[in-house]
């Protein structure tokens, strides 16, 4: 029988770096299969989200990125950024009313999943400046869960909540990775890192001098 044709990973990396005028990050090659997750740590500074803003093609760098065997130089910026989405820590809103931001049948879908995200119902109606930063965190992974793109680029996702929505968080992509979505999530949360990454089978990365390397550190914390 003839052989099967390998399947293409979901992201691949090949020399992605920061440009020669910027703080050094890089080089870097890495994979991310579908419903793979990846955690990755750091010391403040290291450059956690500059990689990420370069997948996204968010900051100018050097180096491939393919979609699904797609070159990112196939796509448009905005195509790219709605299939490999970049959710920062705090992210960006342009308008004040929340539903400015969702579809119509994004925010018919809305209530539901604040709920399972611990939301209070009055958020909704909730002018964005006025809701909690951990409010905001909550209601952008959402916009950008329902936008469905096919790899999530997670800052430090759960780094404004309280224990019961750091957990509704978890379960909710651990769902969303079950479903196919690739992810590579950034956390200062060693405790994180082991339950989402390594205690699940899952890559745990550290990311150093602009290099990643696997991280021992997140297998040292008891369950």
């Amino acid at each position: 029988m003839p052989s099967t044709p390998q399947q293409a990973p979901l992201l691949r990396l090949q020399q992605l770096q920061s440009l020669p005028d910027r703080p050094h990050c890089g080089p870097f090659d890495l994979q991310l299969a579908a419903g793979e997750r990846i955690m990755l740590m750091g010391a403040s500074g290291a450059g956690k989200s500059v990689l990420l803003r370069l997948i996204a093609d968010l900051d100018p760098g050097l180096g491939e990125v393919w979609l699904q065997g797609q070159p990112r130089h196939s796509f448009t910026g905005p195509q790219w950024r709605s299939q490999v989405m970049y959710l920062a820590a705090e992210p960006a809103w342009w308008s004040q009313d929340l539903a400015a931001h969702f579809d119509a049948a994004a925010w018919q879908q809305l209530p539901a999943l604040a709920q399972r995200l611990c939301l209070r119902t009055q958020a909704l109606q909730t002018p964005v400046p006025q809701l909690s930063t951990g409010e905001r965190q909550r209601l952008a992974l959402l916009r950008a869960l329902l936008r469905r793109p096919k790899v999530l680029l997670l800052d430090e996702p759960t780094a404004a909540l309280d224990e019961e929505s750091v957990q509704a968080v978890e379960e909710l992509l651990e769902e969303q990775r079950n479903s196919g979505m690739g992810m590579i999530w950034v956390t200062h949360s060693r405790a994180q890192a082991q339950r989402m990454g390594r205690q699940q089978g899952w890559p745990c990365l550290w990311l150093q001098d602009g290099q990643l390397h696997d991280n021992t550190a997140c297998s040292e914390v008891q369950p």
